[in-house]
């Protein structure tokens, strides 16, 4: 047999090859079940008090806006749209808040893109 060789691989390394690539393969699982997870909840912020909310899911997608008649001033609806704007922004942040905070959970704190 050839010198630093035997059955197992370069050098006796082939157990930690073959233990790195489980805990590669079982952190995919993982990351995988978590983005799931994500994707099927839901995120909701409101604005001006309460009276405009939006719902986004986990997708990052826009489910529903509610808006409080009582916001609806038709002399003013640079505010109402602004309100809106700030309900989305907010609940998209809180979905991606979420989502970092969870695959850093995952991935122990690497900074690998997602």
């Amino acid at each position: 047999m050839a010198k630093g060789f035997n059955n197992r691989g370069m050098g006796g390394m082939g157990g930690g090859m073959g233990n790195m690539l489980r805990q590669a393969q079982k952190m995919q699982q993982d990351m995988l079940k978590a983005q799931e997870e994500l994707e099927s909840k839901r995120y909701e912020a409101s604005a001006g008090g309460g009276v405009v909310s939006a719902v986004v899911s986990g997708k990052k997608e826009l489910d529903s806006v509610t808006i409080d008649p009582a916001a609806v001033d038709p002399d003013d609806v640079e505010m109402l749209q602004d309100l809106i704007v700030a309900a989305v922004n907010e609940a998209m942040r809180k979905a991606a808040e979420d989502a970092a905070s969870q695959m850093s959970r995952l991935t122990g704190g690497l900074n690998l893109p997602f």
